[in-house]
């Protein structure tokens, strides 16, 4: 199922970038960040109704607060970033940058996560760079 749901997500990214593009011609990329944001918050916390996953709001350790906290603050900064590159950029260059973070993400759970760095994961991380290379030049 998680494969169904990361295609999902990829669908998603792609729509996220396109109609960001055409949405921030003539706004202040900060402030399209912040309308994108009160979006997702509102899309998230209907979710967590829907589900009725509230109850495990009181249930969420400190070290898992600091974390997600932590994720957040990331996912802010990716965002206004992203935006402001898409802003001044073309989407079909600032695109496949932003997805370095494939590579960054695996050399990341390999160091600190523990997780297997196979010579699959070399090769693939080669073809991604040098994809991303080819792209934006």
């Amino acid at each position: 199922m998680w494969v169904l749901f990361a295609f999902l997500s990829a669908i998603f990214a792609a729509l996220t970038s396109i109609l960001a593009k055409v949405g921030i011609e003539g706004v202040n990329s900060n402030l399209a960040t912040a309308i994108r944001t009160v979006v997702v918050v509102v899309m998230a916390w209907g979710m967590v109704f829907l589900t009725h996953a509230q109850s495990g709001l009181s249930s969420i350790g400190t070290k898992s607060w600091v974390f997600l906290i932590l994720s957040g603050l990331a996912t802010g900064a990716s965002w206004l970033c992203y935006y402001r590159a898409l802003q001044i950029g073309q989407a079909s260059k600032v695109v496949p940058i932003d997805k370095l973070s494939v590579i960054i993400t695996l050399v990341l759970a390999f160091v600190f996560l523990h997780e297997d760095f196979t010579m699959k994961s070399l090769i693939g991380c080669i073809l991604i760079g040098a994809g991303t290379l080819f792209m934006a030049i």
